[in-house]
């Protein structure tokens, strides 16, 4: 009989937590302004200022008249530390076709010159239109995607879409391709000469 009351309490007691909007991942509440807690983990349901998408509703969007801007703002694969020695280290970055990879641009904090440059290659990228449809994303649970369209929201862009399923969730139904870092973000990071 115990081991009934025992095991009636720990299921009220789960449901208890699963019915907590706090615990539930889909419950996260959005920060009020960049988030700069660990790179992976639960995101919100929203980003105020933009729209959320999914796999078909970007299909959709790359499909019409008014083609989107893709970043991709993943983190670049890191050699593992017991990589043999020696061995040749060609990592691949699958993203989405025609995206822009722009690699930890939604990292926080962010070095003010690579704000600077996020800001000025999307403006390129956009034609300078802050209407025009601008698609972030990285990974499923990265709050790098988050911060990237959060940035652009703040910035005055009105054409953000966030699409937190990431590269694997369009990969769910669509080819990718292998993607290299884009020349003006690459550039930005290495040292200039005479610096």
């Amino acid at each position: 009989m115990r081991l009934i009351v025992r095991v009636a309490a720990s299921c009220a007691a789960l449901l208890c937590l699963a019915a907590a909007p706090a615990e539930s991942p889909v419950a996260v509440p959005e920060p009020d302004g960049l988030y700069a807690g660990p790179p992976k983990g639960y995101t919100p349901p929203t980003l105020k200022g933009a729209t959320v998408i999914d796999a078909d509703g970007l299909t959709t969007l790359m499909a019409g008249p008014n083609k989107p801007a893709l970043i991709d703002v993943a983190a670049p694969d890191r050699k593992p530390s017991n990589f043999p020695a020696g061995r040749l280290w060609l990592p691949v970055h699958p993203s989405i076709p025609g995206a822009v990879w722009m690699p930890e641009a939604g990292a926080e904090p962010l070095a003010p010159e690579r704000e600077a440059l996020f800001y000025r290659r999307v403006a390129e990228l956009t034609g300078g239109d802050t209407a025009k449809p601008v698609v972030v994303f990285c990974h499923v649970e990265c709050w790098g995607s988050w911060n990237a369209g959060k940035r652009l929201v703040l910035k005055g862009y009105t054409g953000v879409r966030w699409f937190p399923e990431g590269v694997e969730g369009w990969q769910d139904k669509n080819e990718t391709a292998s993607l290299h870092v884009d020349p003006a973000w690459k550039a930005g990071a290495e040292p200039q000469a005479g610096r």
